[in-house]
């Protein structure tokens, strides 16, 4: 039986924005058919759907280097010593694997690596099993701090030169994983990693390509000034001048989402599998990378939105753009991508066959249909909800 994808393709149109800085506060670019395109990263993208996703089931999670600090703050809260809260915190990432979290004492136990957590409660759960076991942690702190390599272990120093030996794991490694290893909604759809704590590992159901525009786009200069309002007495000038740079464009937009795998991480339940592929496709459509956007607003919608449910594998129509549209010739490149999509999909649709394809259709703010997309539908309401129907059906020869 081979997995089941619903794909997404959407072309939209951004004004002047920044929609993804990289390193030097620039949008990023890549070259792409010899012709430098405006990106927006696939890790850009997935955080702001999880974030969109978790507001909208109001079922958070988090990202984070600091669950241990944040236990033992909560610990100095209720009246723990600065020593007692700080070893504690040690023990969390200690416990939670059978040889330990790799952590920075100095920084409060500041876990190496991040972790993926429902956030919900876990910090008052792991507060209360370090409560529960507050004895057992008092006796092994009180040990560890008469060893003689005591000084040494904050620093990762010892007389030998060589790292000193942890303490012991005081925790019940039990409890500590069952915080660490709950689920969301978003866990499900994105997956998780954790290595040595296998039943914290959750399979990506999504798989997202970085976006990019259909043409050539350079980054434009944007000379600004910003001006005093207290001036002091004859001072003319502006108290700030910069150069920001933005991009603008078309862009092609690809994620697949691996129903089989989602039903799988829900252990078999279909209905809320789906519930939560409609949710993640609305998210795909109206969630608008935020950055600087007091300053751009490009609260655009897509342009076009289209789906194909196919058994087997995902197939992406990012080949129709390797060589970058040129403009029409009234000016815009949202036509030419359009017609270049369509045309794609065509070629694609006569070079795979349909034997795979469960359903397929589109929603668009064009007056022209396209030839090889699908059903039309009229808008990403109805888009929706063909594509979850679509999502349902046992396999056919062709759609």
């Amino acid at each position: 039986m081979y997995d089941r994808y619903l794909d997404l393709h959407a072309v939209q149109h951004y004004p002047p924005s920044c929609l993804n800085r990289g390193e030097y506060n620039e949008p990023k670019t890549l070259t792409i058919g010899n012709a430098l395109r405006a990106i927006v990263s696939s890790q850009n993208q997935k955080r702001n759907w999880r974030l969109e996703l978790e507001a909208e089931l109001d079922e958070p999670a988090s990202r984070t280097r600091m669950l241990p600090p944040r236990v033992a703050a909560a610990l100095r809260e209720a009246g723990w010593s600065e020593e007692l809260a700080h070893f504690a915190a040690g023990q969390i990432a200690r416990s939670a694997i059978p040889k330990g979290l790799d952590t920075n004492p100095a920084e409060g136990h500041r876990t190496q690596a991040m972790l993926l957590v429902a956030a919900e409660n876990i910090v008052e759960d792991l507060t209360a099993v370090c409560i529960r076991h507050r004895p057992a942690l008092e006796k092994v702190l009180s040990d560890f701090t008469a060893s003689k390599d005591t000084k040494e272990q904050d620093s990762g120093k010892s007389r030998s030169g060589k790292k000193p030996a942890a303490p012991p794991a005081v925790l019940p490694a039990q409890e500590v994983a069952a915080c660490l290893t709950r689920r969301t909604a978003t866990i499900n759809l994105f997956g998780r990693m954790l290595a040595g704590l296998s039943d914290a590992e959750v399979a990506g159901a999504v798989q997202v390509a970085p976006a990019f525009t259909t043409h050539n786009s350079d980054l434009q200069p944007d000379f600004f000034t910003a001006v005093e309002d207290w001036p002091a007495p004859g001072d003319k000038g502006s108290a700030h001048l910069d150069t920001a740079f933005l991009t603008t464009g078309a862009f092609y937009r690809f994620t697949t989402v691996n129903i089989t795998d989602l039903t799988r991480n829900l252990d078999g339940n279909q209905d809320e599998a789906l519930n939560l592929v409609g949710l993640f496709i609305r998210a795909f459509i109206m969630t608008v990378p935020p950055a600087k956007k007091t300053s751009t607003a490009p609260h655009t919608v897509p342009d076009l939105v289209a789906y194909t449910v196919r058994d087997r594998r995902p197939v992406t129509y990012a080949g129709a753009f390797e060589q970058p549209v040129k403009a029409a010739p009234y000016g815009g490149y949202l036509t030419p991508t359009y017609q270049a999509l369509d045309a794609h999909a065509g070629t694609l649709n006569q070079l795979i066959g349909t034997a795979h394809r469960i359903g397929h259709g589109y929603a668009t703010a064009r007056s022209e249909d396209a030839t090889h997309l699908g059903t039309r539908h009229n808008g990403f309401d109805d888009l929706i909800d063909a594509a979850l129907k679509a999502a349902t059906l046992a396999p056919a020869a062709s759609a």
